[in-house]
C-alpha cells in the first residue's frame, strides 16, 4: 500500500503516527485525536505550513501508526517515543537546551537573577543559589524576568560590580540605585524577597503591582506602556503555571482517572507520578451502579498497595513533559479524576474511597 492509500485509510480515532523517509528511518512522531484528519493536513497545499513542516513533508515516504483508546494515551505515547527514537524533526524534544531555569545567586549582599539553560553552569563549589524551573520557553522566562526588572526599576547595568557606585541605568530611571548600596539596596532586597515568594507561589504582590502599573498606564492613555505590561504579566502568569506543574510532578501523586469512550465504555487509568501504572476498559450501561464502583475500588487498591509512594524534590528536565501532559489533561474537560489518599488503601476506609469513586463516575457521566 502506497503512502497516499495509507493516509486515505487512516481511522478517525486517537493515536500516534510515525513519519518515515526513503530509507525507512523515523523522522517525525506526532499524536492526534483524529489520526486521518491530522495526517491529511500535512499533505494539503496550505500557506500556513511553516518551513519546517514543508521540509518534513518533502521527506515523508511512508508512515506507521499506533491506535490508542484516548487522546491522553496518544499524548503520553508520543512523548515516550520521541524520547526513545529522537526523530530529527522533533527538535524541541531532542534539543538538550530546550529547558530554561531561573537562577538567583545568593552568594553576596546583592542577589542576582540569571536565566540559564544549565542550572549548574558557572557554579563553583560553595556557591549559594536558588533554582526555579525547568521551563519550556526561554523567551517567556526572559520576558517575565525583564518585566519584573523594568517594572520595579531594578534593571542594573552593572550587576556584577563589587564597587559601590551608581550604574548608567540609574541615570535613565531603570535602576533604583541598589548598586551604590544604602537604602536602595534594602529596597532591592525587599523586592527580591517578593520575587522569590512569587515563584514559590506564596506572595502575588509582584504580579499585582505589575497589573496596577498596566492599569495606570491605560488610564493615562499610555497604551504602548500598558501593552508592554500586559505582555510581561502574561509571561509571569505562564511561569506560575509551570511552577504548578513542577510541584505537581514532585508530589508523585497516585491518581485514578476515567474517560468515556462511548455511552457504554469507560477507560480507567491509574497514574503514579508521571507513569501509567495500570489501564483497562470497563463496560457498563450505568456509570453510577454499585458494582462498577466496587470494581474500580478493588482495582485501585490492588495496584496502589503494591506500588510504594515516593516524593521527589528534584524534577529532571525529562520528567516535565509527562507532568505537563498529565497536569493539563486533568485540568481540562475530557476526563474525571481523583487523587488517591494513603488511608483509602485500607479496608477501614471503604466509605471514603467509595464516595470518591462514585463522585468521579458521576463527573465522568456529565462530561
Amino acid at each position: 500500500m502506497n503512502l497516499t492509500e495509507k493516509v486515505k485509510n487512516l481511522p478517525l480515532t486517537p493515536g500516534v503516527y510515525l513519519m518515515k523517509d526513503s530509507l525507512g528511518n523515523i523522522i517525525y512522531v506526532g499524536k492526534a485525536k483524529a489520526l486521518k484528519r491530522r495526517v491529511q493536513s500535512y499533505f494539503q497545499d496550505s500557506k500556513s505550513h511553516s518551513p519546517k513542516v514543508k521540509r518534513l513533508v518533502k521527506n515523508i515516504k511512508d508512515l506507521d501508526y499506533t491506535l490508542t483508546d484516548t487522546e491522553f494515551e496518544a499524548f503520553m505515547l508520543e512523548c515516550k517515543l520521541i524520547k526513545e527514537l529522537k526523530p530529527p524533526y522533533n527538535r524541541k524534544m531532542k534539543n538538550p537546551l530546550a529547558y530554561t531555569y531561573i537562577v538567583i545567586q545568593t552568594d553576596s549582599n546583592r542577589r542576582r537573577i540569571e536565566v540559564s539553560y544549565d542550572p549548574g553552569d558557572g557554579a563553583e563549589q560553595g556557591d549559594r543559589r536558588l533554582l526555579f524551573g525547568p521551563y519550556t520557553s526561554r523567551s517567556t522566562v526572559e520576558r517575565a524576568v525583564q518585566g519584573v526588572l523594568e517594572g520595579y526599576s531594578i534593571l542594573c547595568s552593572n550587576p556584577h560590580s563589587k564597587k559601590a557606585s551608581l550604574c548608567l541605568n540609574h541615570s535613565l530611571g531603570l535602576c533604583i540605585g541598589m548598586c551604590a548600596g544604602g537604602e536602595a539596596l534594602v529596597t532591592y532586597n525587599g523586592i527580591m524577597d517578593r520575587f522569590v515568594a512569587l515563584l514559590d507561589g506564596t506572595d502575588m504582590s509582584i504580579l499585582e503591582g505589575m497589573e496596577q502599573r498596566m492599569a495606570d498606564a491605560a488610564e493615562n492613555y499610555n497604551y504602548e506602556a500598558a501593552a508592554k505590561y500586559r505582555d510581561y504579566i502574561g509571561a509571569v502568569r505562564s511561569l506560575l503555571q509551570k511552577e504548578k506543574v513542577i510541584e505537581f510532578a514532585g508530589a508523585n501523586q497516585r491518581i485514578a482517572m476515567v474517560e468515556p469512550m462511548n455511552d457504554r465504555t469507560l477507560k480507567l487509568l491509574l497514574l503514579q507520578g508521571n507513569r501509567i501504572l495500570f489501564q483497562t476498559k470497563l463496560e457498563s450501561e450505568d456509570f453510577s451502579n454499585a458494582s462498577l464502583q466496587a470494581e474500580i475500588t478493588t482495582i485501585i487498591r490492588d495496584n496502589f498497595r503494591s506500588s510504594p509512594l515516593q516524593r521527589s524534590a528534584d524534577i529532571s528536565r525529562h520528567e516535565i513533559d509527562e507532568a505537563q501532559i498529565i497536569y493539563s489533561y486533568l485540568k481540562g474537560n475530557s476526563c474525571s479524576h481523583m487523587i488517591i489518599r494513603d488511608e483509602w488503601l485500607t479496608p477501614e476506609n471503604d466509605a471514603a474511597i467509595n464516595d470518591a469513586v462514585r463522585e468521579m463516575l458521576l463527573n465522568c457521566y456529565a462530561i
